[in-house]
């Protein structure tokens, strides 16, 4: 029974419990060290070209640590699990808010001014409405609305880009 529901997920056929165990751990442990990397990269990057690590971290962290997510949505969508992707942004958003910021916070305190994200924080809550809106009305989000959303984040970059 588990192994028919791994292979209708996607798993290949015939690998055991300890081999996915294992390509599970490998995966977790790519995933540090390439965090680790990106988070160095992303720093420099800020520092070279004179840019905030409050604006590297709204963007260019914000969309690589959320490419994966946007991989297994469309991955989801194209085979008809679109609760699954629906799930999995809003479960990311929870876990990121919850788990992550409260995780980094028992390690070392979280230090800055509310007042620095206070635009960014009123940008979040009404793209958050939009996309709860676009949901509600007809439970499908339409190319058009993807599209809406997609062309609402382009602009929020354009407006941080322009300071």
């Amino acid at each position: 029974m588990i192994e028919a529901d791994a292979e209708a997920a996607g798993a290949p056929p015939g690998t055991g419990v300890l081999r996915l165990a294992a390509i599970a751990a490998l995966g977790l442990l790519l995933l540090v060290l390439g965090g680790q990397a990106f988070v160095n990269g992303a720093a420099g990057l800020a520092l070279a070209l004179g840019i905030s690590q409050r604006v590297v971290g709204l963007t260019v962290a914000a969309i690589g640590t959320s490419t994966p997510e946007l991989a297994a949505s469309i991955v989801a969508a194209l085979r008809g699990h679109s609760s699954i992707a629906v799930g999995n942004v809003i479960g990311s958003n929870i876990f990121n808010v919850l788990f992550v910021l409260g995780g980094v916070a028992t390690v070392g305190p979280v230090t800055g001014s509310l007042g620095d994200f206070r635009g960014d924080l009123v940008w979040l809550v009404l793209f958050s409405a939009l996309g709860l809106v676009l949901v509600r009305t007809s439970r499908t989000i339409r190319r058009w609305e993807g599209a809406l959303l997609v062309t609402c984040y382009a602009a929020y970059l354009v407006r941080l880009a322009a300071g």
